[in-house]
């Protein structure tokens, strides 16, 4: 058994070091022990993750604190708290709006013919979390988990559209301006232009922003509280999904992403 005493990372600060990662490591593993368990006593958690009843004590009154452990009617005992749903309510979330929208996205691929793709805002990125590559697709390209520009492309914008002033200003802060194509926006006073025409029109468009011969448009999905929560995409090569056929097809992708939210909940 471990004698050390390792106070570091149980409380508001200091968890930078050794003693904190150790700490962290060991709170884990009680959040793993109370999993499997259901309900564990101190001295059995103690001697489980290797450290002197006092620490485990510690241990538990810092995630207790966080709500991710509560003890149980029977004192003495301790269990999962309601705190780690909270916590996995984000994951949750992100699945839910994968397994919602697959379908349509596979339906959207199908009418369109080209690769779609459900994005999400992840730091002053783009993340994607699902694509269907459409029967005309011409590239085995994966964007799945690829943390692409707001700025530049179709989903990004749609994402930022939606944000509040200060907010937008700071992820663009963060993530600058950079131009990946001659024809990037690189202007903050043209960036806010568009957006606000994205906003107006309910969706987005791309012209070779982000890769010369790439065009894409996106639409936003709105949760069931009407915040938008995603963007939903179609991409392909220039020579097909011109501009002016973007523009013919944003009524269909805008039903879509209208669908992927009623089936979140979302009324609209």
């Amino acid at each position: 058994m471990d004698d050390s005493v390792d106070d570091g990372g149980t409380g508001g600060g200091g968890g930078t070091g050794g003693g904190g990662v150790q700490s962290v490591d060991r709170a884990i593993g009680i959040l793993e022990i109370l999993s499997r368990r259901g309900e564990a006593g101190v001295s059995e958690l103690a001697a489980e993750i290797g450290v002197h009843r006092s620490t485990a004590f510690r241990l538990l009154g810092a995630l207790e604190s966080r709500g991710l452990v509560e003890q149980a009617e029977d004192r003495g005992k301790y269990r999962l708290g309601f705190g780690v749903v909270r916590l996995a309510g984000g994951v949750a979330a992100r699945l839910d709006l994968v397994q919602q929208g697959r379908p349509v996205c596979r339906r959207l691929a199908q009418e369109l013919g080209e690769t779609v793709n459900l994005a999400v805002a992840r730091s002053h990125y783009a993340v994607n979390l699902d694509q269907v590559r459409g029967p005309a697709a011409v590239t085995a390209h994966n964007w799945v988990g690829q943390l692409t520009p707001l700025h530049a492309t179709s989903s990004g914008k749609v994402l930022l559209a939606h944000l509040d002033d200060r907010h937008r200003a700071r992820l663009l802060a963060a993530a600058g301006l950079d131009a990946y194509t001659p024809h990037t926006i690189t202007s903050a006073a043209a960036l806010d232009a568009q957006l606000g025409e994205v906003r107006e029109r309910g969706y987005a468009v791309t012209v070779e922003e982000y890769e010369i011969g790439l065009n894409a448009i996106a639409a936003p999905v709105r949760s069931y509280e009407g915040e938008v929560v995603a963007a939903v995409s179609a991409s392909g090569p220039a020579y097909r999904f011109s501009g002016d056929r973007l523009h013919e097809l944003a009524p269909v992708l805008v039903a879509g992403a209208a669908d992927i939210g009623h089936r979140l909940g979302h009324p609209g």
